[in-house]
Protein backbone atom coordinates (compact mmCIF):
# COMPACT_ATOMS: atom_id res chain seq x y z
CA UNK A 1 0.00 0.00 0.00
CA UNK A 2 1.35 3.48 -0.68
CA UNK A 3 2.37 5.83 2.04
CA UNK A 4 2.98 3.23 4.07
CA UNK A 5 6.59 2.54 5.87
CA UNK A 6 7.59 -0.74 7.26
CA UNK A 7 8.50 -0.43 10.89
CA UNK A 8 9.73 -4.16 11.62
CA UNK A 9 8.79 -7.87 10.63
CA UNK A 10 7.41 -10.40 12.97
CA UNK A 11 7.57 -14.00 11.75
CA UNK A 12 7.71 -13.43 7.83
CA UNK A 13 5.05 -10.75 8.03
CA UNK A 14 6.57 -7.00 7.38
CA UNK A 15 4.68 -4.28 9.74
CA UNK A 16 3.61 -1.36 8.30
CA UNK A 17 2.41 1.98 9.14
CA UNK A 18 0.24 4.22 6.92
CA UNK A 19 1.48 8.00 7.07
CA UNK A 20 -2.21 9.04 8.19
CA UNK A 21 -1.79 6.67 10.92
CA UNK A 22 0.99 9.02 12.29
CA UNK A 23 -1.17 12.00 11.52
CA UNK A 24 -3.58 10.69 13.74
CA UNK A 25 -1.78 9.77 16.59
CA UNK A 26 0.05 13.34 16.56
CA UNK A 27 -3.97 15.24 15.98
CA UNK A 28 -4.72 13.56 19.21
CA UNK A 29 -1.82 13.89 21.34
CA UNK A 30 -2.16 18.16 20.31
CA UNK A 31 -5.52 18.52 21.31
CA UNK A 32 -5.57 16.37 24.13
CA UNK A 33 -2.47 18.93 25.46
CA UNK A 34 -4.14 21.73 24.56
CA UNK A 35 -7.12 20.97 26.09
CA UNK A 36 -5.93 19.36 29.65
CA UNK A 37 -2.09 19.61 29.43
CA UNK A 38 1.04 17.60 28.74
CA UNK A 39 -0.69 14.48 31.25
CA UNK A 40 -3.56 14.09 29.69
CA UNK A 41 -2.02 14.02 25.84
CA UNK A 42 0.81 11.01 27.48
CA UNK A 43 -2.52 8.82 28.94
CA UNK A 44 -4.22 9.65 25.52
CA UNK A 45 -1.55 8.74 23.26
CA UNK A 46 -0.31 5.11 25.52
CA UNK A 47 -4.37 4.40 25.26
CA UNK A 48 -3.94 5.22 21.53
CA UNK A 49 -0.92 2.95 20.72
CA UNK A 50 -2.41 0.38 23.30
CA UNK A 51 -5.95 0.08 21.40
CA UNK A 52 -3.81 -0.28 17.96
CA UNK A 53 -1.28 -3.02 19.33
CA UNK A 54 -4.82 -5.48 20.13
CA UNK A 55 -5.55 -4.28 16.32
CA UNK A 56 -2.06 -5.52 15.14
CA UNK A 57 -2.75 -8.59 17.77
CA UNK A 58 -6.11 -8.94 16.47
CA UNK A 59 -4.22 -9.37 12.41
CA UNK A 60 -1.76 -11.74 13.38
CA UNK A 61 -4.87 -13.84 14.44
CA UNK A 62 -6.05 -13.90 10.93
CA UNK A 63 -2.16 -13.97 10.12
CA UNK A 64 -1.40 -17.36 12.55
CA UNK A 65 -4.67 -19.53 11.80
CA UNK A 66 -3.82 -18.50 7.89
CA UNK A 67 -0.31 -19.97 8.41
CA UNK A 68 -2.32 -22.72 9.28
CA UNK A 69 -3.90 -23.36 6.13
CA UNK A 70 -0.89 -22.89 4.40
CA UNK A 71 -1.24 -19.16 3.41
CA UNK A 72 1.14 -16.85 3.84
CA UNK A 73 0.79 -12.64 4.99
CA UNK A 74 3.31 -10.60 3.39
CA UNK A 75 2.37 -7.45 5.22
CA UNK A 76 0.37 -6.36 8.07
CA UNK A 77 -0.47 -1.91 7.71
CA UNK A 78 -1.92 -0.01 10.71
CA UNK A 79 -4.53 2.56 9.30
CA UNK A 80 -6.28 5.03 11.33
CA UNK A 81 -9.64 2.91 10.99
CA UNK A 82 -8.00 -0.15 11.76
CA UNK A 83 -5.33 -2.96 10.86
CA UNK A 84 -5.19 -4.42 7.26
CA UNK A 85 -3.80 -8.27 7.00
CA UNK A 86 -2.72 -8.96 3.20
CA UNK A 87 -3.05 -12.73 2.85
CA UNK A 88 -1.84 -13.81 -0.08
CA UNK A 89 -4.89 -15.67 -1.30
CA UNK A 90 -8.17 -16.60 0.26
CA UNK A 91 -8.73 -20.08 0.61
CA UNK A 92 -11.51 -21.78 -1.61
CA UNK A 93 -12.56 -24.12 1.24
CA UNK A 94 -15.21 -21.96 3.42
CA UNK A 95 -14.68 -23.65 6.32
CA UNK A 96 -11.21 -22.71 6.45
CA UNK A 97 -11.89 -18.90 5.71
CA UNK A 98 -14.43 -18.98 8.62
CA UNK A 99 -11.55 -19.85 10.41
CA UNK A 100 -9.45 -17.47 9.63
CA UNK A 101 -12.15 -14.41 9.74
CA UNK A 102 -12.85 -15.35 13.42
CA UNK A 103 -9.53 -15.73 14.61
CA UNK A 104 -9.01 -11.73 14.89
CA UNK A 105 -12.07 -11.41 16.88
CA UNK A 106 -10.90 -14.21 19.20
CA UNK A 107 -8.13 -12.92 20.00
CA UNK A 108 -9.65 -9.80 20.90
CA UNK A 109 -12.16 -11.69 23.26
CA UNK A 110 -9.08 -13.39 24.97
CA UNK A 111 -7.44 -9.90 25.63
CA UNK A 112 -10.74 -8.46 27.21
CA UNK A 113 -10.89 -11.73 29.31
CA UNK A 114 -7.48 -10.89 30.24
CA UNK A 115 -8.31 -6.74 31.05
CA UNK A 116 -11.14 -7.57 32.81
CA UNK A 117 -10.17 -10.84 34.98
CA UNK A 118 -6.60 -10.32 35.63
CA UNK A 119 -6.09 -6.26 35.58
CA UNK A 120 -9.63 -5.61 37.01
CA UNK A 121 -10.81 -3.30 34.15
CA UNK A 122 -14.31 -2.54 34.03
CA UNK A 123 -16.30 -0.21 31.02
CA UNK A 124 -20.09 0.60 30.35
CA UNK A 125 -21.73 1.61 27.32
CA UNK A 126 -22.16 4.70 28.68
CA UNK A 127 -18.31 5.48 28.82
CA UNK A 128 -18.32 5.53 24.82
CA UNK A 129 -19.23 9.01 24.53
CA UNK A 130 -16.00 9.35 26.43
CA UNK A 131 -13.22 7.26 26.04
CA UNK A 132 -11.09 9.83 25.45
CA UNK A 133 -11.01 11.04 28.70
CA UNK A 134 -7.84 10.09 30.77
CA UNK A 135 -10.08 10.04 33.98
CA UNK A 136 -11.65 6.75 33.57
CA UNK A 137 -10.00 3.58 34.17
CA UNK A 138 -7.11 2.97 31.33
CA UNK A 139 -7.76 -0.96 31.32
CA UNK A 140 -11.57 -0.40 31.55
CA UNK A 141 -11.83 1.94 28.33
CA UNK A 142 -9.17 -0.60 26.49
CA UNK A 143 -11.49 -3.74 27.68
CA UNK A 144 -14.12 -1.96 25.99
CA UNK A 145 -12.72 -0.45 22.97
CA UNK A 146 -11.68 -4.82 22.72
CA UNK A 147 -15.05 -5.33 23.03
CA UNK A 148 -16.15 -3.33 20.76
CA UNK A 149 -13.83 -5.01 18.34
CA UNK A 150 -15.69 -7.88 18.27
CA UNK A 151 -19.01 -6.48 17.79
CA UNK A 152 -18.12 -4.20 14.57
CA UNK A 153 -15.69 -7.07 13.08
CA UNK A 154 -18.35 -9.24 13.30
CA UNK A 155 -21.36 -7.28 11.58
CA UNK A 156 -22.10 -8.87 8.08
CA UNK A 157 -20.68 -6.28 5.85
CA UNK A 158 -18.10 -7.93 3.80
CA UNK A 159 -15.15 -8.04 3.34
CA UNK A 160 -15.26 -7.27 7.31
CA UNK A 161 -14.57 -10.50 9.42
CA UNK A 162 -18.29 -10.78 9.94
CA UNK A 163 -18.94 -10.36 6.08
CA UNK A 164 -15.95 -12.95 5.25
CA UNK A 165 -18.03 -15.46 7.52
CA UNK A 166 -21.61 -14.83 5.46
CA UNK A 167 -19.73 -15.29 2.40
CA UNK A 168 -17.94 -18.27 3.84
CA UNK A 169 -21.70 -19.49 4.60
CA UNK A 170 -23.18 -18.93 1.49
CA UNK A 171 -20.30 -20.91 -0.45
CA UNK A 172 -20.96 -23.92 1.53
CA UNK A 173 -24.87 -23.70 -1.06
CA UNK A 174 -23.94 -22.04 -3.88
CA UNK A 175 -20.60 -20.86 -5.94
CA UNK A 176 -17.94 -19.15 -4.65
CA UNK A 177 -18.16 -16.46 -7.09
CA UNK A 178 -22.48 -15.82 -6.76
CA UNK A 179 -21.64 -16.40 -3.03
CA UNK A 180 -18.69 -13.10 -2.95
CA UNK A 181 -21.18 -11.20 -5.12
CA UNK A 182 -24.69 -11.57 -2.57
CA UNK A 183 -21.74 -10.67 0.14
CA UNK A 184 -20.42 -7.82 -1.16
CA UNK A 185 -23.99 -6.44 -2.26
CA UNK A 186 -24.65 -6.75 1.42
CA UNK A 187 -21.73 -5.31 2.63
CA UNK A 188 -22.13 -1.90 0.78
CA UNK A 189 -25.74 -1.62 1.76
CA UNK A 190 -24.61 -1.65 4.92
CA UNK A 191 -22.10 0.72 4.04
CA UNK A 192 -24.35 3.27 2.95
CA UNK A 193 -26.17 2.88 6.11
CA UNK A 194 -23.25 3.59 7.96
CA UNK A 195 -22.82 6.61 5.76
CA UNK A 196 -25.84 7.99 6.59
CA UNK A 197 -25.21 7.05 10.80
CA UNK A 198 -21.85 9.16 10.08
CA UNK A 199 -23.21 12.08 8.38
CA UNK A 200 -26.52 12.65 10.56
CA UNK A 201 -24.36 12.07 13.70
CA UNK A 202 -21.32 13.98 12.63
CA UNK A 203 -18.94 11.23 12.82
CA UNK A 204 -16.53 11.56 10.06
CA UNK A 205 -15.05 7.74 11.06
CA UNK A 206 -17.92 6.32 10.60
CA UNK A 207 -18.25 8.02 6.86
CA UNK A 208 -14.54 6.86 6.56
CA UNK A 209 -15.35 3.76 7.42
CA UNK A 210 -18.15 2.89 5.13
CA UNK A 211 -16.02 4.25 2.21
CA UNK A 212 -13.67 1.68 2.51
CA UNK A 213 -16.12 -1.22 3.30
CA UNK A 214 -17.90 -0.09 -0.29
CA UNK A 215 -14.88 0.35 -2.34
CA UNK A 216 -13.46 -2.95 -0.87
CA UNK A 217 -16.11 -4.88 -1.21
CA UNK A 218 -16.38 -4.48 -5.03
CA UNK A 219 -12.74 -4.96 -5.58
CA UNK A 220 -13.39 -8.23 -3.90
CA UNK A 221 -16.29 -9.26 -5.90
CA UNK A 222 -13.93 -8.15 -9.05
CA UNK A 223 -11.20 -10.09 -7.25
CA UNK A 224 -13.47 -13.51 -7.09
CA UNK A 225 -14.78 -13.21 -10.64
CA UNK A 226 -11.50 -12.91 -11.87
CA UNK A 227 -10.85 -16.03 -9.85
CA UNK A 228 -13.38 -17.92 -11.41
CA UNK A 229 -12.25 -17.28 -14.75
CA UNK A 230 -9.04 -18.20 -14.11
CA UNK A 231 -9.86 -20.96 -12.57
CA UNK A 232 -11.02 -22.17 -17.13
CA UNK A 233 -8.14 -19.77 -17.79
CA UNK A 234 -4.48 -20.56 -18.78
CA UNK A 235 -0.79 -18.64 -19.37
CA UNK A 236 -1.15 -18.68 -22.42
CA UNK A 237 -4.69 -16.63 -23.08
CA UNK A 238 -2.83 -13.60 -21.44
CA UNK A 239 0.52 -13.42 -22.49
CA UNK A 240 2.01 -10.62 -24.39
CA UNK A 241 4.23 -12.20 -27.48
CA UNK A 242 5.14 -8.85 -28.98
CA UNK A 243 7.44 -6.99 -27.30
CA UNK A 244 11.00 -5.05 -27.23
CA UNK A 245 13.67 -7.06 -25.58
CA UNK A 246 16.87 -6.26 -24.44
CA UNK A 247 20.17 -7.69 -23.91
CA UNK A 248 22.33 -8.22 -20.37
CA UNK A 249 25.14 -6.39 -21.30
CA UNK A 250 22.74 -3.51 -23.14
CA UNK A 251 23.80 -0.13 -21.53
CA UNK A 252 20.44 2.16 -19.86
CA UNK A 253 20.94 4.71 -22.59
CA UNK A 254 19.87 1.63 -24.95
CA UNK A 255 16.90 1.28 -22.60
CA UNK A 256 16.20 4.54 -22.69
CA UNK A 257 15.84 4.66 -26.35
CA UNK A 258 13.48 1.88 -26.49
CA UNK A 259 11.26 3.47 -23.46
CA UNK A 260 10.85 6.38 -25.98
CA UNK A 261 9.78 4.17 -28.84
CA UNK A 262 7.36 1.82 -27.51
CA UNK A 263 4.53 1.49 -24.85
CA UNK A 264 6.18 -1.29 -23.00
CA UNK A 265 6.30 -1.38 -19.12
CA UNK A 266 8.72 -3.82 -18.74
CA UNK A 267 11.63 -5.24 -20.84
CA UNK A 268 12.67 -8.92 -20.75
CA UNK A 269 16.12 -8.99 -20.55
CA UNK A 270 17.86 -12.32 -22.79
CA UNK A 271 21.08 -13.66 -23.95
CA UNK A 272 21.95 -14.16 -27.39
CA UNK A 273 20.63 -17.80 -27.26
CA UNK A 274 16.91 -16.45 -26.25
CA UNK A 275 17.18 -17.14 -22.64
CA UNK A 276 15.18 -15.48 -19.75
CA UNK A 277 17.28 -13.58 -16.78
CA UNK A 278 14.91 -10.65 -15.78
CA UNK A 279 13.23 -7.38 -16.55
CA UNK A 280 14.00 -3.76 -16.74
CA UNK A 281 10.99 -1.81 -16.23
CA UNK A 282 10.77 1.67 -16.89
CA UNK A 283 10.71 3.36 -13.96
CA UNK A 284 13.82 2.13 -12.78
CA UNK A 285 15.41 3.87 -15.93
CA UNK A 286 13.61 6.93 -15.68
CA UNK A 287 14.85 6.95 -12.01
CA UNK A 288 18.58 7.41 -13.10
CA UNK A 289 18.24 10.14 -16.04
CA UNK A 290 22.24 11.36 -15.17
CA UNK A 291 24.69 11.15 -17.51
CA UNK A 292 26.69 9.12 -15.78
CA UNK A 293 24.25 6.14 -15.75
CA UNK A 294 23.86 5.76 -19.18
CA UNK A 295 26.48 3.89 -20.35
CA UNK A 296 25.90 1.09 -17.35
CA UNK A 297 24.28 -2.13 -18.04
CA UNK A 298 20.99 -2.95 -17.51
CA UNK A 299 22.48 -5.96 -16.12
CA UNK A 300 22.71 -4.08 -13.11
CA UNK A 301 19.22 -2.60 -12.84
CA UNK A 302 16.85 -5.75 -13.78
CA UNK A 303 14.70 -7.64 -11.57
CA UNK A 304 16.13 -11.29 -11.68
CA UNK A 305 14.68 -12.61 -9.41
CA UNK A 306 10.83 -13.17 -11.17
CA UNK A 307 8.47 -16.14 -11.40
CA UNK A 308 8.89 -18.45 -14.86
CA UNK A 309 5.63 -20.06 -15.70
CA UNK A 310 4.75 -22.57 -18.56
CA UNK A 311 2.27 -21.85 -21.59
CA UNK A 312 -0.06 -24.08 -19.53
CA UNK A 313 0.07 -22.66 -16.52
CA UNK A 314 -3.66 -22.02 -15.03
CA UNK A 315 -4.46 -18.58 -14.48
CA UNK A 316 -4.79 -18.68 -11.06
CA UNK A 317 -1.33 -19.52 -10.37
CA UNK A 318 0.02 -16.36 -12.38
CA UNK A 319 -2.45 -14.75 -9.98
CA UNK A 320 -0.63 -16.18 -6.98
CA UNK A 321 2.36 -15.25 -8.16
CA UNK A 322 1.24 -11.35 -8.09
CA UNK A 323 0.41 -11.64 -4.85
CA UNK A 324 2.88 -12.94 -3.16
CA UNK A 325 5.63 -10.58 -4.07
CA UNK A 326 6.21 -7.11 -5.48
CA UNK A 327 7.17 -8.45 -9.22
CA UNK A 328 7.24 -6.50 -12.49
CA UNK A 329 5.60 -9.37 -14.34
CA UNK A 330 5.86 -13.24 -14.83
CA UNK A 331 7.72 -14.57 -17.62
CA UNK A 332 6.42 -17.35 -19.73
CA UNK A 333 8.39 -19.77 -21.67
CA UNK A 334 7.60 -22.67 -24.19
CA UNK A 335 8.09 -26.58 -24.42
CA UNK A 336 11.70 -26.11 -24.79
CA UNK A 337 11.96 -23.52 -22.02
CA UNK A 338 12.74 -20.97 -24.26
CA UNK A 339 11.27 -17.29 -23.17
CA UNK A 340 7.70 -16.82 -25.67
CA UNK A 341 6.21 -13.90 -23.58
CA UNK A 342 5.35 -12.01 -20.33
CA UNK A 343 2.51 -11.55 -18.18
CA UNK A 344 2.31 -8.01 -16.23
CA UNK A 345 -0.71 -6.63 -14.27
CA UNK A 346 -2.59 -4.46 -16.75
CA UNK A 347 -2.74 -7.40 -19.45
CA UNK A 348 -4.31 -9.18 -16.32
CA UNK A 349 -6.58 -6.28 -15.97
CA UNK A 350 -7.43 -6.72 -20.13
CA UNK A 351 -7.93 -10.12 -20.06
CA UNK A 352 -10.45 -10.02 -17.11
CA UNK A 353 -12.50 -7.48 -18.71
CA UNK A 354 -12.61 -9.38 -22.17
CA UNK A 355 -12.95 -12.60 -20.93
CA UNK A 356 -15.84 -11.46 -18.64
CA UNK A 357 -17.68 -10.40 -21.74
CA UNK A 358 -17.32 -13.49 -23.81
Amino acid sequence: MSWSYSIGKIGGTVLRVHVTFVLLIIWITASAWAAEGPQAALINMLFILSVFACVVLHEFGHATMAARFGVRTPDITLLPIGGLARLERIPENPKQEILIAVAGPAVNVVIFLILTIFLGGSGWLSDLQSLDNPGQSFWGRLALVNALLVAFNLIPAFPMDGGRVFRAVLALFMDRVKATQVAARTGQVIAVLFAYWGLTSGNPILVLIAAFIFFAAGAESSDAAMRGLAHRSAARDAVITSFVSLAPDDTLDTAAQAILHSSQSEFPVLTPDGQFVGFVTRESVLARPDPEFRQRPVSEIMFDNVPVVSLKTGMDDVLDAFAKGRIPAVAVIGKTGNFVGFINRENIGEWFILARGS
